[in-house]
């Protein structure tokens, strides 16, 4: 395999597949998984109406057991490991994820159990390759998001509702939105913006029952007048939300925030001042246009330098199995797996989501837990790989003369093929 085609597979995506042979192009391959809707969103998967109302049936059973928004989230899951594991579209997919740790919803918040897919089939996928600003918008109109950040029950202290209710302001969404998903700290946003903005988002709900079922916006909980947000005034109304929400998705402070996690993603831990500035630029100059901000990723020279990224749990877990190549009824569970690995699926324990550096996933009981899972799947399959080809496959000339002697002189199948898949070489990205 070509040295920048084993790159393009395994940088940019989640490894060779079986005895799928290499791209001829690799940047031609990878600029080719862009274009056109995401093949994904034609795999069946549940609404978020259909979430909503496997929460409304659990909530009037009042067991707690959440039976109906659980076997939503396991249809679900399953369907979205199945795409990880065979697409051919690897690189979108990381993108989808990427941009799914970025806007992080998690299933340790009950409510958003039946509905965490379809937020990610909603509000993320159909804006990989679009424009920042719209996803941006998707996110946060989203009920998943809403319910995660406690803002379908923030209420406008002099709106309506808030005269005559107990409920009040819930800051969570501004100062997430503010701090993670946009501007940053860097901007030097105060705590009267923050609050400013959540006044701002006030409305922002979601219709449980009545059909149509969905986000909404609820005049009667809007704290009404206009705002002032970082030197920028908002109009009252769900549309002053929507303008706001466009200003700093195309804030500078925004657009470098965005490329340094994009860089920092694919290319190096610690991302070079240049390779940032590079895609801010793409950014700034194509109004946030997601496709061309990732393949100025792609175009940076540190991109197709040695691998030098530490594959977190759940890009290690898709890479082995990936490899393998193994039919549906003999993989397995992929949440128990990474949840015994540390990255429990989808739940990241905070809303800056899930590290991206190899100091979050490198501690020596970490790097244990990929052996032991490693050397249990190994066990399955030695009879039937040859560590041999499947490093050539994976690997090909990424992988040392030394590491590959060591691979080929091991004491049985089993043992060669542990020492390759739990290799420092394959657990770069």
């Amino acid at each position: 395999m070509d040295i920048r085609a084993q790159h393009a597979v395994i940088r940019f995506g989640y490894g060779a597949k079986g005895a799928q042979a290499p791209p001829d192009d690799p940047r031609g391959w990878l600029a080719a998984q862009l274009e056109g809707p995401d093949p994904a969103l034609a795999r069946p998967g549940a609404s978020v109406a259909e979430g909503l109302r496997a929460l409304r049936q659990d909530q009037a059973a009042k067991t707690g057991k959440l039976e109906a928004a659980r076997a939503v989230l396991a249809a679900d899951a399953a369907t979205a490991f199945d795409v990880l594991l065979t697409t051919d579209a690897p690189f979108r997919e990381r993108l989808v994820w990427f941009w799914a740790n970025h806007f992080t919803i998690s299933l340790r918040r009950a409510q958003v159990i039946g509905v965490a897919h379809a937020y990610v089939r909603e509000a993320i996928r159909p804006h990989v390759t679009g424009r920042f600003s719209d996803m941006l918008l998707a996110v946060m109109q989203h009920p998943a998001m809403l319910m995660y950040l406690d803002n379908a029950q923030s209420v406008g202290p002099d709106s309506p509702a808030g005269r005559r209710a107990r409920r009040g302001l819930n800051e969570n969404l501004a100062r997430e939105c503010l701090e993670l998903h946009t501007v940053t700290p860097a901007a030097g946003y105060t705590q009267q913006d923050v609050t400013a903005f959540a006044n701002v988002l006030t409305g922002w709900s979601i219709r449980y029952v009545e059909e149509p079922v969905g986000y909404m916006f609820r005049p009667n909980t809007h704290q009404p007048g206009g705002q002032v947000v970082l030197g920028q005034r908002c109009a009252a109304g769900e549309s002053g939300g929507v303008a706001m929400l466009g200003w700093l998705a195309r804030h500078p402070a925004t657009l470098r925030h965005l490329a340094t996690k994009l860089v920092r993603h694919f290319v190096a831990d610690a991302p070079a001042e240049a390779d940032v500035a590079r895609v801010a630029q793409v950014l700034r100059e194509t109004d946030g246009d997601l496709k061309a901000a990732a393949l100025a990723v792609v175009d940076l020279p540190g991109a197709w330098v040695p691998l030098r990224k530490l594959r977190t749990p759940m890009d290690y877990v898709a890479a082995v199995l990936r490899a393998l190549d193994l039919p549906a009824d003999k993989r397995p569970d992929l949440r128990g797996v990474l949840g015994g690995m540390g990255q429990p699926y989808m739940s990241a324990p905070l809303p800056n989501g899930w590290g991206d550096t190899a100091a979050d996933w490198a501690a020596p009981e970490a790097v244990l837990r990929r052996i032991d899972w490693a050397y249990g799947v190994t066990g399955k399959v030695a009879g039937t790989v040859d560590a041999a080809i499947l490093a050539d496959r994976t690997l090909g000339g990424l992988l040392p003369a030394e590491a590959a002697d060591s691979i080929r002189r091991a004491a049985d199948r089993r043992t060669a093929l542990t020492l390759l898949l739990t290799g420092p070489e394959f657990q770069r990205r």
